[in-house]
């Protein structure tokens, strides 16, 4: 009852507080009520006469006070949304067939892939695992869901020769800067258009990026790309603190839109379809470890909390199986 109340007072606390002090203000909470009987009203449930779009609110706060991103939440509202919009009943009565029916008829009729289904899933659980922590509902529905089997496919990698045929096809400074940043570095787009010229300190070769949920790291680049970044900024005449701008003026930080579109130009220029900015990403992870990197490092140097994750994105090289085979069993 008391995690009740701290909760509903935060989701109305937090369009005016930071995640800092919505952690502070959970805190002064829980100190205040520490030694506090807090027992229901008798003539009734007063949680009963809260309706799923409340619960909802509620819950998108809680994953905020966490530290999920902007994009996160806005994925997890529209997601639940739907699914109780479907449903149309009250989260209490919401059963596990509900759930399997809906799922099954969503994934039919949008013929979306399994990977798409257990995203879905994922969030159903941490959705109604949240509101039985919460005490709103006694049992999850989704406990009987098991995770969905997904098919693991080797995604394409760029080979040497391919990164070359790129960095040839490149007619700006700008450009060629990029893809040996986005190629030695194995960040993000998304961390790639929100560095600032201060943010990298040539003489060490790293630059400072920030991740996912606001946590920075640093990443290092090679010595080809500190050239070929120091050539596109030496060349620049606008004061924009941004390390890469728009080509036209007035010479705009340069978004994520623009930096997809701009690969599949350059990719179209010699011929290679799936040019975008993650394949150089996944490519970074696959080498690194084909090359001994133990998997840890790796995880850090991509800004991965679970290892898990890392391991999806390093494909193992068929080649470097078969010279082990014979090394150490032929």
């Amino acid at each position: 009852m008391k995690d009740k109340l701290i909760t509903e007072i935060q989701s109305k606390m937090a369009p005016l507080l930071t995640q800092k002090q919505q952690a502070i203000l959970r805190e002064v909470l829980s100190n205040a009520f520490l030694n506090l009987n807090v027992t229901e009203d008798s003539d009734g449930d007063h949680f009963d006469c809260i309706d799923n779009s409340k619960l909802l609110e509620i819950f998108i706060s809680a994953k905020h006070i966490e530290g999920c991103s902007d994009k996160s939440l806005k994925y997890y509202n529209s997601t639940l949304q739907a699914m109780l919009k479907m449903i149309n009943r009250p989260i209490r009565d919401i059963n596990t067939d509900n759930l399997r029916v809906y799922l099954a008829q969503y994934q039919k009729k949008r013929n979306s892939s399994k990977v798409t289904i257990d995203n879905m899933r994922r969030i159903f659980s941490s959705f109604f695992g949240w509101l039985e922590d919460e005490d709103y509902i006694l049992k999850s529905p989704v406990r009987r869901i098991h995770k969905i089997k997904t098919d693991k496919t080797i995604k394409d990698t760029f080979t040497d020769e391919g990164l070359e045929l790129l960095r040839d096809a490149c007619n700006e400074m700008r450009d060629l800067a990029i893809i040996d940043l986005l190629s030695s570095t194995g960040i993000r787009v998304g961390e790639l258009v929100g560095l600032n010229r201060d943010d990298v300190c040539f003489y060490e070769r790293e630059c400072i990026v920030v991740g996912k949920g606001g946590n920075e790291r640093i990443a290092y680049f090679d010595a080809r790309t500190k050239i070929h970044l120091q050539n596109y900024l030496q060349s620049r005449t606008d004061k924009n603190p941004a390390l890469f701008v728009s080509l036209p003026l007035p010479n705009n930080r340069l978004m994520i839109g623009g930096v997809e579109t701009r690969l599949r130009e350059i990719g179209k220029r010699v011929s290679m379809t799936k040019v975008h900015p993650h394949k150089f990403r996944r490519t970074l992870a696959t080498r690194a470890i084909d090359k001994g990197m133990p998997i840890e490092q790796v995880q850090h140097l991509l800004g991965h909390v679970k290892i898990d994750t890392t391991m999806h994105y390093a494909m193992v090289n068929q080649t470097n199986v078969k010279n082990s085979h014979r090394k150490f069993i032929g």
